[in-house]
């Protein structure tokens, strides 16, 4: 086909999508037929409904958003049917795509998923790659089968994590990654000039679903895992742990930016320093500079800002987090730390 013909419908709900649509837009050889979303969903204490990412984005650019409940039904089938696009591109959707829909395109349904493919297929590779310490990661073009990520990739581009770079901060950089790529990526698919590879299943890893019992942690576990794990879950669900205050007090304290100390050993959960430049916590092995928190119900703040209100000292025992009984569906069983 002719390139300046490439008719492209993008499919996406999370703001990793939204660079690589800005970078779309702004292509000459692409016509943005359509943008679709997941439908505004009732969110905060007093549940307004409130659209996804790419959907607040596209009405600040005044922007045309479809919200269908289902791409899968027939209404959005025949929808999109007439909107005759070569490539649909899904980024951080949402809803799975069935057979029909993967076949109405006339080139082909193209997912760009946050992993170097076949490793961490799934719902949350960023947190997965953080969580067993990697020192690289990616984004990877797929084309689209039935299986979960499983499609034969076009082509594939490395980001090596920074030293304790969160999951908010990963994603932004990935997303840019992909943005910067997307729009050549897609007229080289169009165009014939890159066939997909086929990956290879036995190299395959996967990421599940986060939930809020991957926050739990016991001071028993190695500083670097702690930190690897307030890391892979920033903002949400965190690293919590809980704590007594002055008057008895009870709280739970979110890990929002750390350091590990290494050869500083003690009891796990004892407070080796608390003063108004911080305070350090022993783990299982090693300790943890606690640099800033976020306290329940209060704003992030200085681990030192803390300490001067929280009238810790140095010796004082923390008690030990809650005990997560179930194996963490992020920690994979295989090719643990594969680009450390």
């Amino acid at each position: 086909m002719n390139k300046a013909c490439l008719k492209l419908y993008f499919l996406g709900s999370g703001s990793i999508g939204i660079p690589s649509l800005n970078a779309l837009i702004g292509t000459p050889d692409i016509e943005l037929v359509g943008i679709g979303t997941q439908p505004d969903r009732p969110a905060g204490r007093h549940k307004t409904l409130t659209p996804t990412d790419v959907g607040r984005w596209a009405s600040e650019q005044n922007l045309k958003v479809d919200k269908p409940p289902s791409v899968n039904s027939e209404t959005f089938l025949e929808y999109l049917g007439n909107l005759k696009p070569d490539i649909l591109l899904v980024i951080s959707f949402g809803q799975i795509l069935k057979e029909k829909l993967l076949e109405l395109p006339s080139v082909s349904c193209v997912n760009a998923h946050a992993s170097l493919l076949p490793f961490y297929r799934g719902a949350s590779p960023i947190a997965a790659a953080l969580l067993n310490g990697d020192s690289k990661t990616g984004v990877s073009f797929m084309k689209m089968e039935r299986g979960l990520d499983t499609g034969p990739v076009y082509c594939s581009y490395e980001y090596h994590i920074k030293e304790n770079e969160r999951a908010s901060e990963l994603e932004d950089a990935l997303a840019s990654l992909a943005g910067k790529h997307a729009p050549d990526v897609l007229l080289k698919i169009a165009s014939g000039a890159l066939s997909p590879i086929k990956q290879d299943d036995g190299k395959a890893s996967y990421a599940g679903k986060i939930s809020r019992k991957d926050a739990c942690f016991t001071w028993s576990e190695k500083a670097v895992e702690i930190n690897s794990r307030s890391r892979a879950f920033y903002p949400w669900p965190g690293a919590v742990f809980p704590a007594v205050l002055k008057h008895g007090l009870e709280t739970e304290i979110k890990i929002s930016r750390a350091r590990v100390c290494k050869e500083m050993e003690s009891r796990p959960g004892e407070i080796l320093k608390a003063d108004k430049h911080g305070w350090i916590v022993a783990c299982g092995e090693d300790a943890l500079e606690l640099l800033s928190v976020i306290p329940k119900g209060k704003k992030e703040m200085s681990g030192a800002e803390f300490i001067r209100g929280a009238h810790f000292t140095t010796g004082d025992i923390l008690p030990s987090g809650k005990v997560n009984t179930e194996i963490n569906n992020l920690k994979t069983n295989k090719h643990i730390g594969i680009y450390r």
